[in-house]
């Protein structure tokens, strides 16, 4: 990519793209919902949102699925289902891959639905 166009693309585009690899294949096409990218289960159920703002990213789960992750989490904002991720840091792969497992698991084994 050329440095011309990078510089025109809007700030997260990086780091939103980084969550995206993060979901399997088959989950991989987002469906847009109050604006933005969510992540639905084949049942149609949402799994996960991202959205985009000025200096970081969101990624908004269940409270419940957010809630399990609690003690990891407290190097980031976290709101009632959502985990800020700033885009001058790296983005906690490893954590956001075992996040969306617990939440399709969540959704698939215990019948959690979207908020």
């Amino acid at each position: 990519m050329s440095a011309s166009i990078a510089c025109r693309l809007p700030p997260g585009r990086g780091c939103r793209n980084s969550v995206r690899l993060l979901v399997p294949p088959r989950q991989r096409r987002p469906k847009l919902k109050w604006g933005h990218p969510a992540y639905v289960h084949r049942s149609g159920v949402i799994l996960f949102m991202v959205s985009g703002h000025k200096a970081h990213a969101s990624v908004a789960f269940t409270p419940s699925a957010r809630h399990a992750f609690d003690d990891e989490l407290t190097a980031y904002g976290t709101g009632k289902g959502s985990v800020k991720l700033p885009y001058e840091t790296p983005v906690p792969t490893e954590l956001l891959t075992r996040m969306i497992h617990y939440r399709t698991r969540e959704h698939e084994v215990d019948g959690v639905t979207w908020m």
